[in-house]
């Protein structure tokens, strides 16, 4: 027999890309499955989309609730579900239509197995114009530390989330997703990696992850390094050569900013700017 999957698809301000995401799930070869979509207090007409899709299909399911985030949003819709397995999917992403044909069997066969991933084809605007494929790989939570090698929308099993406490809602700001597969793995859960592109992740110029990744990348990053620490000191060695890289790398850039003609151009310009600043207020603070 089959088993159940709880499609879980969190939406906030994103009713225009609904009906694609919400068509790829039910053009699903797989049939056996039931699709959760969360309104997180959205101001936008995402409640008028998900009850057009609800009366479409009994297995589409609605519900809202106040805004919390996209993780309160994923609990929430986990905590109804009814299926032994669980998928994310977020609003304006898509789904292959083989996509739960041909990573279910691989976690109901194997029971060591917690997580099933695919590679993915980033796209801007329509589905053809792929600009980046992303080929993930690992096993174990080692391959976790330093890189997300996990799509959020990937297969998992409904008892790892309950092990893991679910989606850590403390977590506002980006990569709770990351969070969440390494408390997965800390229980000692495999992931596999199936080679063929299923997932269609949307490139957006604003989006939540280039939000984190521009502005909270270090913020999120220790939050992390520090939630699982044991993690980072049994790797220790290999943990110090990565965050001196990648202090380096900064260090590298800036300087290669500063040699630039750009910057000595724009020194050159704002120094009697700062000449004029410093003699008006010499003036002012002389008696």
């Amino acid at each position: 027999m089959n088993p159940l999957v709880s499609i879980i698809v969190p939406c906030y301000n994103q009713a225009h890309f609904l009906d694609e995401a919400l068509q790829s799930v039910l053009e699903q070869t797989y049939p056996n499955w039931e699709c959760i979509i969360v309104n997180d207090g959205s101001p936008d007409h995402t409640e008028k989309v998900a009850k057009q899709w609800t009366k479409k299909d009994t297995r589409f399911v609605y519900l809202f609730k106040e805004n919390g985030g996209l993780s309160s949003a994923r609990n929430g819709g986990v905590i109804i579900s009814k299926g032994e397995f669980i998928l994310p999917l977020d609003s304006d992403d898509v789904l292959d239509p083989s996509y739960l044909t041909k990573l279910v069997p691989v976690l109901k066969k194997d029971s060591t197995l917690g997580i099933a991933s695919c590679y993915s084809n980033f796209f801007y605007g329509t589905k053809k114009n792929i600009i980046f494929q992303m080929k993930p790989k690992g096993f174990e939570n080692l391959y976790l530390l330093y890189v997300n090698q996990l799509i959020a929308t990937s297969l998992y099993r409904k008892e790892c989330w309950e092990q893991s406490g679910g989606y850590d809602e403390n977590m506002k700001k980006g990569f709770e997703d990351w969070d969440f597969w390494l408390n997965v793995t800390k229980k000692g859960w495999k992931y596999i990696i199936i080679p063929e592109f299923l997932f269609y992740y949307r490139k957006a110029q604003s989006s939540m992850l280039t939000n984190t990744i521009k502005n909270h990348t270090e913020e999120v990053k220790q939050y992390i390094f520090t939630k699982h620490k044991e993690l980072y000191i049994q790797d220790f060695n290999n943990c110090m050569e990565v965050l001196f890289y990648e202090l380096r790398v900064q260090r590298e850039g800036h300087q290669k900013f500063k040699n630039s003609l750009e910057y000595k151009l724009g020194k050159l310009i704002l120094n009697p700017y700062r000449w004029c600043c410093k003699w008006f207020t010499k003036i002012k603070t002389s008696p």
